[in-house]
Order: structure tokens, then C-alpha cells, then sequence
């Protein structure tokens, strides 16, 4: 699902736009803070993995055993509560509350989900796919022409977004059917200076070297190109 907001929008608004089957898992980070979609979620079934705000305000309860067995990561596992208002009415939500050192970044990373079930390293795997997101956007930034816009209008920016997306979708999926390992700017940089040329992608991404070898052997036949020309 991609949705279009202004860029003062607030990103957390988002979150009340989403709808998933019961059991779903969703994944964000703490710019979404919002106690009251969170609330929504566990009424709905839905499971939601975040970080917890740095100034967050909660109460705390039971804590967890960590078992013998767990990864060395997890620091600490236990139950809280946050406070949020619906309407008039103050209430409570109960959630877990996750400290996970991660040794890659050298940096204590807090998690609060309304999960109880699975095991706290499951937890900080879950957040870790959140990373897809930021590597889509990192993609698109550098193959793609979002940093300046062709038009001036609300319609104009859409349709180089959305146009930018389909390329990336298409270049994603061409990558995903061959076997030659390339690196995703390389390629994309290869086929933009071949989109004028009536070639197979696939044979020409597979072995790009033999497609330019019959392409100058046959420019030279129709030329009669001869290597030491007199």
C-alpha cells in the first residue's frame, strides 16, 4: 500500500489508514507513536512491533524470566503500561517491553509490542525487516529522478512517483529471473542506456559480453568493416 501525504502531515496519521486481516504482524518505527492506533491494533488482533520513545512515560509491571537458552542480546523482558486518551476517557494498555542489545550497531535498542507470545529475540528479528523499507528508499533516491520534480503540481509529483516505483518493481523482478549476480544501480544504469535498443533483456543482463561481440561482428558485415582498412 502506498499512500501520498504533505510533508508536514505528521507520519503516525498513517497508521489509522491500514487495514489487516486478523493475526497480521506490522512493523514500524517510533515515528509512528500512537497509543491509541496501538490500542485499536490489540482490539483488532493485530500484532505491531515499534521502538519505544526515548521521553516515553509508562508504568511498569511483571517481568519476564529470560530464558537459559535465549540470545545473548536480550537484556530484559517485561510488561508495561501506557496511558492514552479515547474521547474523554483515560485508559490503560497493556504491552511488552523488549531492551535487546544489538552488538552490530553497539547500541541498546528498546521494543514495545502487544506480543506475548513469541520469544523476545523473534521480536527484534521482526524490527529488523523494517530495514526493507529504508533500503527501498535508499534505492529509489539513488536510481531513480526523485530528488528534483518535472512538474510543479500535486498530479505531476504523483505520476513521477508512481512511475518511478513501476521502474523499480520492474528492474526488481528482471533481477529476480536471472542468474548473473548484479549489483541494482549497475544494472539499472546498463538498461537505461539500452532502452532505445530492440534487445532481449534477459540474454543481454545473462552475458552482456557476447551480445556486444555479435552486435559489432554484424555491424561489421553490414558494413564491410575490415581491420586494416586500406
Amino acid at each position: 500500500m502506498i499512500r501520498y501525504s504533505a510533508a508536514v502531515k505528521h507520519d503516525k496519521n498513517f497508521l489509522s489508514h491500514i487495514e489487516l486481516p486478523k493475526g497480521s504482524i506490522i512493523t514500524f518505527d517510533k515515528a509512528y507513536n500512537n497509543y491509541l492506533q496501538y490500542a485499536r491494533f490489540s482490539e483488532q488482533e493485530i500484532y505491531f512491533v515499534t521502538r519505544q520513545k526515548t521521553n516515553a512515560v509508562y508504568n511498569t509491571g511483571q517481568e519476564f524470566d529470560i530464558p537459559d537458552d535465549a540470545d545473548t542480546g536480550v537484556v530484559k523482558d517485561e510488561e508495561i503500561f501506557l496511558t492514552y486518551k479515547e474521547g474523554t476517557q483515560e485508559k490503560k494498555l497493556r504491552v511488552r517491553r523488549i531492551a535487546y542489545w544489538a552488538d552490530s550497531r553497539d547500541k541498546l535498542l528498546i521494543f514495545i509490542t502487544n506480543n506475548f507470545e513469541f520469544e523476545a529475540e523473534e521480536i527484534a528479528l521482526i524490527y529488523q525487516k523494517r530495514w526493507q523499507i529504508e533500503t527501498l528508499f535508499k534505492q529509489l533516491k539513488q536510481n531513480f529522478p526523485l530528488k528534483y520534480f518535472l512538474g510543479d503540481n500535486q498530479n505531476a509529483i504523483e505520476i513521477q512517483i508512481w512511475v518511478s516505483l513501476i521502474a523499480n518493481l520492474i528492474v526488481t523482478l528482471v533481477k529476480s529471473k536471472i542468474k548473473r549476480k548484479w549489483a541494482f544501480s549497475n544494472m539499472v544504469s546498463l538498461i537505461r542506456m539500452h532502452l532505445m535498443n530492440y534487445i532481449s533483456i534477459y540474454n543481454f543482463l545473462e552475458s552482456p559480453e557476447k551480445l556486444w561481440q555479435n552486435l559489432i561482428s554484424e555491424h561489421k558485415k553490414k558494413y564491410q568493416i575490415s581491420p586494416f582498412p586500406t
